[in-house]
């Protein structure tokens, strides 16, 4: 039995490469041909994309600029899309309305700053404690968390597409030597989202504070300690030049999944060949921007460990059991007072569960 499927699988993939062969051919033949058009010049649309991101702010805003230039290209100037950065057509945090109400087509941002409209979307950017980049995408492509995020967003005029990665980030920048959960009691903190709740049950106070406000409140003492991104945006930032210390892991963000927001509505105009160019073009960005954000990150930790006095220090394993320990709490709180966040949790979790059993014999040696 065993025997006769190997066969099969031999033969197919025999016939498969043959057919590759003559594809490859006919594509070049057809090339040649300069009277064959290579794409249909049908009818046009012009959009406008709208950000959470400063213009132009390095990888994140640049990452929408060539997402933009991407589809242009791809769509041989069929999509022209204008980009415009947090400010300049809506206020940041005005995004998601933006795109769901038709004002501009396409979004760039992350989904947790929509917790207050559906307090399920903070869950498709990270999990605390969660899996890493590589595994979210499996389950987001693979293992129903597409489907799921779709469904939620879906009830707002809004398709949505993975659209960028920020990778796993760092636990954040602090004033104060972290050598015991005793040591956040009474810290003020300006961190987001479920990472906001979890420092909140160990006794800190969680601050909310758009980008532009960091330096100037850490310098100042407004805050004592803040998360950002990762050291090569917090590098660019001046942390090192005002804060101690540079503690890791990141226990709220172990991947940072970004969105492309499409109106649904004008979505659906698109012809097949357009729609399936916008998602292969979000699919490249998920690449390029991950490999940025980690080629980045690794220079500029470099940078700040060698040309700064900053003790770059792992929090104590007690600190992080309570973090854990919070987590855990936060998000059975969240599920239990939010059907289709314990929709999207159960779903990620048996994910995990199920993938483990391999990765953990596929890579967690080499890790």
């Amino acid at each position: 039995m065993y025997q006769i499927k190997r066969k099969d699988f031999i033969k197919k993939a025999a016939v498969a490469l043959g057919g590759t062969s003559m594809l490859v051919a006919a594509c070049g033949k057809e090339n040649s041909d300069k009277t064959i058009p290579a794409v249909n010049t049908g009818k046009t649309f012009e959009w406008r994309m709208v950000t959470t991101w400063l213009p132009h702010f390095p990888i994140l805003g640049e990452g929408a600029d060539r997402l933009a230039k991407n589809i242009e290209t791809m769509s041989n100037g069929r999509i022209k899309i204008h980009v415009f950065g947090g400010g300049e057509l809506v206020p940041p945090l005005e995004t998601f309305d933006a795109v769901s109400q038709g004002v501009a087509q396409l979004g760039h941002s992350a989904s947790y700053y929509w917790a207050g409209k559906a307090p399920s979307s903070q869950l498709f950017t990270s999990i605390p404690f969660g899996m890493n980049s590589q595994k979210t995408y499996a389950w987001l492509y693979f293992g129903g968390g597409l489907e799921l995020w779709n469904e939620l967003y879906s009830n707002f005029n809004i398709t949505i597409i993975p659209a960028g990665n920020t990778s796993g980030q760092m636990g954040g920048w602090f004033n104060k030597e972290i050598s015991s959960v005793t040591d956040l009691k009474g810290l003020k903190m300006r961190i987001p989202g479920i990472g906001g709740k979890i420092i909140s049950k160990a006794g800190a106070s969680a601050v909310l504070s758009p980008g532009s406000e960091i330096y100037t409140n850490l310098e100042r003492g407004v805050i004592d300690a803040t998360e950002w991104i990762g050291p090569y945006h917090d590098f660019l930032m001046g942390f090192h030049k005002i804060a101690k210390y540079y503690y890791y892991p990141s226990f709220a963000e172990p991947t940072g999944v970004l969105e492309l927001l499409v109106n649904k509505t004008a979505f659906e105009e698109l012809p097949n060949e357009l729609k399936e160019i916008v998602k292969h073009a979000a699919g490249s960005l998920n690449i390029s921007m991950l490999a940025e954000f980690d080629t980045k990150n690794a220079e500029y930790l470099a940078r700040i460990k060698n040309k700064s006095k900053v003790e770059i220090k792992q929090f104590p394993d007690d600190v992080i059991g309570s973090f854990k320990k919070y987590a855990d709490e936060a998000l059975q709180e969240l599920a239990d007072a939010d059907p289709f966040s314990k929709k999207v949790l159960d779903s990620y979790g048996k994910f995990r569960k199920d993938i483990a059993v391999w990765t953990d014999i596929a890579d967690k040696n080499f890790s």
